[in-house]
């Protein structure tokens, strides 16, 4: 009886997670003439229950420039993805680290095999980097998968722990006197306003943060049958959308972005929205200069706008907008064009520009890590896991939004800086969305300047296009030499 209870322990303590040693690593760069020296650092911070046992692993991959004679001026920026389940592996090989995944000059998937090359818009020059894969994401792992859900896969449990992270970063590297950030791509940026509240609980105060690809405010983007406002939201992105592919009026390609999304917004905002709001009390009329001016700024037909009563998903939008030439278009970026079975159907089949990026990503973060890196495992790093995705605990009845939490934090830190960065062609989380929370967070003119948008010829993950990769990096170094 003694050995089995013996053999029972042992099967047990098998599964319990173990520390993670961390590897570090030494490398160099050329940028900008200049050679960067910098140090890698792969491993885990061990999250810890009241008995010492580990609940869970979050691998962390910490890039810290070589030769810094006082590391407390040293800036340090702590940087995640979205999804929710979603790694770090984008911003990490895509814009911020010092190395990126080469892609074609445009963003499209080039040619297998995939390679890397340095980096020359990383933000190591400016700031030391934590890369943070939550739990469920990359090789992060919590022990107990059947809880994951209840303890992480939700928004207190999510950003609690990516604060306790940052919070035993800080600890183990002593550097509670640098000047801190957070940068957060698409739901990243959600979990961004909500860690800043949870580390400013904790006595950690930011000097700022990136908002790359924002939402706060999920209502902005759920479009549902009581919902009106992705409806108008979506319409400057849908109309960018046309002009990119050369479904517009004449009169209207010849317009720039700039001077067309004025128009569109205008209207949207002037006519459009009012006109949503009145329903089925539109008089004939009105429905049908509704129908002719959508028409006219998205592209799609008059018909097809009346057929789903004025107003457009951007589902069926991303099948209907090329339906004509047997492509969709993509949702993280509709410059992307996808190729269906059938020009049939309401939606797309699968997103082409989210379909470029997964293999070129996933393979080159499981070379990258291990080759150079260092970090040795058998467990498979998740890109994207819809396993995460799926076990999401949303508040019932209620539409995610942090927005009040990071009016909540600046208004305590005055000082916190906000840089947002949106790409024209993100139907994912649309600029114009990002607009619209930014103008209803009833914030305090004293720190409504604190906020700077900046905006992209291309989608949600604008950095795939190597120009505006560049002009990314240009605007976040105005934006820590501000904050700092």
């Amino acid at each position: 009886m003694a050995d089995e209870k013996a053999n029972d322990k042992e099967k047990k303590d098998e599964h319990k997670l173990q520390p993670v040693e961390a590897v570090t690593k030494q490398h160099q760069m050329k940028m900008g003439g200049k050679t960067l020296k910098y140090t890698s650092t792969a491993g885990a911070m061990s999250l810890k229950d009241d008995k010492d046992e580990i609940e869970a692993n979050i691998y962390y991959w910490a890039y810290t420039l070589d030769g810094v004679k006082d590391v407390s001026e040293r800036p340090l920026c702590f940087v995640f993805n979205g999804g929710p389940g979603s790694a770090s592996v984008w911003l990490h090989l895509g814009a911020l680290g010092p190395k990126r995944v080469i892609m074609e000059d445009e963003g499209w998937m080039p040619k297998p095999p995939y390679k890397l090359e340095d980096n020359p818009n990383t933000w190591l020059d400016k700031t030391d980097l934590v890369f943070i894969d939550p739990v469920g994401t990359g090789f992060s792992r919590g022990a107990n998968p059947d809880k994951n859900s209840e303890k992480y896969w939700n928004f207190e449990g999510d950003f609690k722990s990516v604060a306790e992270v940052i919070r035993l970063y800080l600890v183990h590297n002593n550097r509670w006197t640098s000047p801190l950030f957070l940068a957060g791509e698409s739901y990243g940026t959600t979990r961004s306003a909500g860690v800043s509240k949870v580390l400013m609980q904790k006595g950690i105060g930011l000097n700022g943060i990136a908002l790359i690809s924002t939402v706060l405010d999920f209502q902005t983007l759920r479009f549902a049958f009581n919902n009106q406002l992705p409806y108008y939201l979506y319409v400057p992105t849908y109309a960018v959308t046309g002009w990119y592919h050369g479904k517009l009026a004449d009169e209207l390609q010849a317009k720039s972005i700039e001077d067309l999304l004025a128009e569109v917004e205008d209207w949207t905002i002037n006519t459009y929205a009012i006109a949503i709001a009145k329903g089925d009390a539109m008089t004939d009329d009105e429905k049908q200069d509704i129908a002719e001016k959508l028409a006219y700024y998205t592209g799609l037909s008059e018909t097809y706008i009346k057929q789903n009563k004025l107003k457009i998903n951007i589902m069926r939008f991303c099948k209907e907008l090329l339906r004509d030439e047997g492509r969709t278009v993509g949702r993280l970026d509709s410059r992307f064009k996808g190729i269906d079975t059938d020009n049939a159907g309401e939606t797309f089949e699968f997103d082409p520009s989210m379909v470029a990026i997964i293999p070129p990503y996933t393979a080159m973060m499981n070379h990258y890590a291990r080759e150079q890196l260092g970090l040795e495992t058998d467990i498979e790093y998740e890109t994207l896991s819809y396993k995460v995705f799926q076990g999401w605990k949303h508040e019932e009845g209620k539409y995610p939004d942090t927005s009040n939490d990071l009016r909540e934090t600046i208004s305590k830190n005055p000082y916190m800086k906000i840089f947002v960065a949106q790409g024209y062609y993100d139907l994912a989380t649309p600029y114009f969305a990002w607009l619209y929370t930014y103008n209803h967070m009833s914030l305090d003119d004293e720190v409504r300047d604190n906020f700077v948008t900046k905006y992209y010829e291309a989608g949600h993950m604008m950095y795939l296009h190597k120009g505006e990769l560049a002009q990314l990096k240009a605007d976040a170094d105005e934006f820590f030499d501000d904050a700092v």
